[in-house]
């Protein structure tokens, strides 16, 4: 039998196999990934609300497998649950004081279909109020601290996700991305996150059935944990106008399948035209270029979408008008960073909305021409470093003063824009031992080749996981 420590930080698909053949019971690996939780959520605060009910409902599936039943894809795997995603019976909080002890009465749609695959929710992972923002923290739990370092930012908006994954309290998370809310704290922890195209794992409930900006997804130790949650998850479903098909996608076979001799990559420094620190640079430069060893073509190029900066930063404020109307009484009772977000949305004009679709319209033809030419967009995920999680977003990058206080995630926001599958897969380590990730640009509804290529990536550049034994025995600093 494993040791605690390494049994939960195997990759979900193992832990899936040795639970399928019976090695392990869905009460070890949840008492497991809650012993994690008790170890180390005092010191790195990413699972802010625990289920009572984890262990009983791993009994459940315990005694499902004894009776020979058949068993779910993702039957014992402990989950973690994004804090702005509601879970019947489980305290949602949204970030916000407002909603610090409400319990919803369904589940959303991702959280039925988790448990109809036979995961296990373990518990809610900590996020920015409503999701707003690239670094985790907010007044009913205070802020998400790096499991790599301690004293810097997860990312956001999933933070508590990501930090829950690298130090195994969860084998999967589920979270979701505006403007790059799974692949900043995927790219800053050192785990894989996918921005899926919108509609292929529907949202619901949602305010705004009609969203086609903001997805849900999934984020995991590994691009195959990727695949297998993925396939539980998606396809279309009544409760949501946004859909894609799904007959005939299999992520996980596809994934494991691996990609073929001479697909041809492109690769590109900065997209967004805002600087990016050196280090981070050339270990994405390594990994995109060492591909060219295992068959596939590999060519630097010039994309600037530094256009649709503004366009994006109209068409979120849009978004956060629209998800917050029936709210916006409550203004001035939100958190100041939340308030700012939707002040802002409100003074975009029809004028401004009008140039920004043009703009994002302009972004998806470059995109149709890049793929005449090439499979894959690689690009490095974030411009900086983890930075100190006191501060809500880094003031410079390279040494640049940043013109907006979101402009240091640019390089995510502006692919969020084109509605293309995207990963962040983790490519290296910088000279301080911090993760860094890669981007994957994929075509429409290429989620599976992306996959195959974020593992493909990955096994190339291992990073390990965090050590945990700095943060044992650390107080609580939330």
């Amino acid at each position: 039998m494993h040791q605690s420590d390494e049994l939960v930080l195997l990759p979900a698909t193992e832990l899936r196999r040795l639970l399928g053949k019976g090695e392990l019971s869905p009460v070890d690996v949840v008492e497991a990934g809650l012993a994690q939780i008790e170890k180390y959520n005092c010191a790195i605060n990413a699972v802010c609300t625990v289920s009572e009910r984890a262990l009983d409902e791993a009994r459940l599936a315990e005694q499902k497998a004894a009776r020979g039943e058949g068993l779910g894809l993702l039957h014992g795997l402990p989950v973690g649950i994004k804090d702005v995603t509601p879970t019947a019976g489980l305290r949602t909080t949204y970030g916000s004081t407002l909603y610090a002890e409400h319990i919803p009465a369904e589940d959303a749609l991702i959280v039925q279909r988790l448990k109809e695959a036979g995961a296990i929710i373990i518990g809610k992972t900590n996020t920015p109020e409503f999701a707003a923002g690239g670094n985790t923290f907010n007044d009913v739990f205070g802020p998400t601290r790096n499991p790599w370092n301690p004293g810097l930012s997860a990312g956001g908006s999933t933070g508590g996700g990501a930090a829950a994954l690298a130090t195994g309290m969860i084998a999967l998370a589920e979270g979701t991305d505006l403007g790059g809310s799974l692949r900043i704290p995927a790219s800053f922890c050192g785990v894989v996150g996918l921005r899926p195209s919108p509609g292929l794992v529907p949202t619901y409930p949602n305010e705004y059935a009609w969203d086609n900006l903001n997805v849900t997804g999934c984020m995991a130790r590994t691009a195959e944990d990727i695949a297998l949650m993925l396939q539980a998850v998606s396809g279309p479903s009544p409760l949501s106008p946004l859909s894609q098909p799904m007959a005939g996608r299999d992520f996980v076979n596809t994934v494991q399948a691996g990609t073929a001799r001479g697909i041809r990559l492109a690769y590109c420094a900065d997209i967004a035209g805002i600087g990016i620190d050196e280090e981070i640079e050339l270990t994405c430069r390594k990994a995109a270029f060492d591909m060219r060893k295992v068959g596939a073509s590999v060519e630097e190029i010039e994309l600037d979408l530094s256009f649709g900066r503004k366009s994006f930063l109209d068409i979120r404020g849009f978004w956060m008008v629209a998800q917050h109307y029936s709210r916006l009484d409550k203004l001035n009772q939100f958190g100041s960073n939340l308030k700012g977000n939707i002040e802002a949305g409100l003074k975009v004009t029809m004028k401004d909305l009008a140039n920004a679709e043009r703009a994002r319209t302009k972004i998806w033809q470059t995109f149709h021409d890049f793929f005449q030419n090439y499979d894959h967009l690689l690009t490095p995920c974030m411009a900086v470093s983890p930075f100190p999680v006191e501060h809500h977003y880094p003031e410079t990058i390279a040494g640049k003063k940043m013109k907006t206080y979101v402009d240091w995630f640019a390089s995510t926001f502006l692919l969020s824009l084109t509605g293309l599958p995207v990963s962040s897969v983790p490519c290296g380590l910088t000279k301080g031992k911090l993760p860094v990730g890669l981007q994957i640009v994929g075509r429409p509804m290429g989620e599976e080749s992306v996959l195959a290529l974020s593992k493909q990536i990955q096994d190339a550049n291992p990073i390990g996981l965090p050590s945990l034994k700095k943060l044992n025995g650390s107080k609580s600093i939330s």
